[in-house]
């Protein structure tokens, strides 16, 4: 932001939040305590990105969506005018998916989709996608040594063509699948995207200042 970018962030973590509060809950499977956990866990990860954001004095704020949002127009443009509003203001918007009114038929469903969902609405001029891994690579490389990092990529048909996936993580709702169908998205209305590993020290600063390795998907 120093460097004059704007910027949103899409973050998941509310369920795994509430988790971490309510530590009876786990026990009870019903839909109605998972979205209460989420209810819970939504003030918590506030609280953690403001604590993030507040040692250089940047102010948040949140925005909890549905698919169904992305279908309505008027919804769709007031959603537009808000991401607008805040970061001409130097507010970061952070979106989540308001999993507390969620229920399968309008669940968005996945991380990856939602932020590409989000570059597209807010006509982003780059996604990028934080990963526990440093990229797309030909094999998955948890489970393959002699995996390759691919650097570049101009054809996600032909690159689902010639990689072997692998599982998906623990704790998200979709692995590299559903990272290579948010950059199709996002790549579908000009937005490049970068894929890269988000748990490296100031990796963002790092990538700009090209220090940092990660895939980049081009039209």
């Amino acid at each position: 932001m120093k460097m004059g970018k704007q910027v949103i962030v899409v973050s998941s973590g509310a369920q795994v939040a509430g988790l971490s509060t309510m530590d009876k809950w786990p026990r009870k499977k019903d839909i109605h305590y998972r979205q209460a956990l989420c209810a819970v866990g939504q003030v918590q990860l506030m609280k953690a990105w403001r604590r993030a954001f507040e040692k250089e004095d940047l102010f948040i704020a949140q925005i909890l969506l549905t698919r169904e949002d992305f279908s309505d127009a008027n919804r769709t443009l007031n959603m537009r005018n808000t991401l607008f509003t805040l970061v001409d203001e130097g507010i970061i918007p952070i979106i989540n998916e308001n999993d507390t009114v969620s229920v399968e038929e309008i669940k968005i469903g996945d991380n990856d989709t939602l932020a590409a969902r989000s570059a597209i609405l807010w006509s982003a001029d780059l996604l990028i996608l934080f990963s526990d891994i440093d990229g797309l690579f030909n094999k998955n490389p948890k489970e393959d040594s002699s995996a390759v990092l691919v650097e570049q990529v101009r054809d996600i048909a032909e690159v689902r063509k010639n990689i072997s996936i692998g599982a998906t993580n623990n704790f998200g709702t979709g692995g590299i699948a559903t990272k290579l169908d948010a950059a199709e998205m996002a790549l579908s209305y000009g937005i490049p995207t970068i894929l890269a590993n988000g748990g490296k020290p100031r990796s963002l600063e790092a990538l700009a200042a090209g220090n940092q390795k990660g895939t980049v998907f081009l039209v």
